[in-house]
């Protein structure tokens, strides 16, 4: 069989009621090529290689994983990739989708490295703890709504599909899950460029506790800070308006 590394993260799925609700999420969007991110034991990969005229791949860092993989599943070898996630280049020349059971310690990195993709990726379906998918899926004006919100979400529409308790996993972690979808939007925000978005918010979030004004001042002319927009908190501000205030930085 294998051992599970705590080092990776890993928490294996073993429901099969929860494996079923993410196959039907997955399947709610058409897709043609699909890649899965750590496959671990194999409880989803088993079901994902069945699918019907899919070109499939699946990307797992850990040695003792492949093989056993590559020993459970002979179908998959030529399609397993044995490297980092974060480390990977694009595994399609076309438009895929990306399915995973997110390993925990590196799962925002994960969204991040997504994000580099979003032209290429029009749909995510992925576990992660619960507390990063709620800020992933959190709307302004909530304590969760955040860097990562923000930056993901001129991109792709978010949705929390459900929650995953820890007793559906082997071992148990001992944090609570959640399933959530992301799907690439078609409306585009309208900002000076992604690299003043993402500048302005990272930096406003940098101090969250903080107004606009203070955690922001060294990015706009002392005349446009006098604005009231900038006395408001960053979890207040939609991404619309993160988008407008771009127009105005130095």
């Amino acid at each position: 069989m294998y051992t599970l590394k705590k080092s990776l993260g890993q928490h294996f799925l073993v429901d099969q009621d929860v494996i079923q609700s993410i196959l039907h999420a997955l399947k709610e969007h058409p897709f043609k090529y699909l890649l899965e991110v750590g496959p671990g034991g194999g409880a989803l990969t088993a079901h994902l290689l069945q699918l019907p005229e899919v070109e499939f791949k699946a990307v797992e860092i850990d040695d003792e994983k492949v093989a056993y993989l590559s020993k459970q599943f002979p179908g998959l070898k030529p399609q397993l990739i044995h490297q980092s996630f974060l480390d990977m280049d694009i595994p399609f020349e076309n438009p895929f989708t990306i399915i995973g059971n997110f390993p925990y310690n590196i799962s925002t990195q994960i969204l991040f490295k997504i994000l580099d993709w979003k032209d290429q990726v029009p749909v995510v379906i992925g576990m992660f703890q619960k507390e990063v998918a709620q800020r992933a899926a959190a709307v302004p004006g909530s304590k969760a709504f955040g860097v990562l919100s923000a930056l993901l979400q001129p991109y792709y529409h978010i949705e929390y599909l459900f929650n995953v308790p820890a007793s559906c996993f082997q071992p148990p972690p001992k944090v609570e899950s959640g399933v959530i979808r992301l799907t690439r939007t078609t409306q585009v925000l309208n900002f000076r460029s992604d690299k003043h978005y993402r500048l302005l918010v990272k930096t406003a979030f940098n101090q969250r506790r903080k107004t606009m004004r203070n955690s922001v001042k060294g990015l706009f002319a002392p005349e446009v800070l006098q604005d009231e927009i900038f006395s408001r908190r960053p979890e207040t501000l939609s991404i619309q308006e993160f988008a407008a205030l771009t127009f105005k930085m130095n």
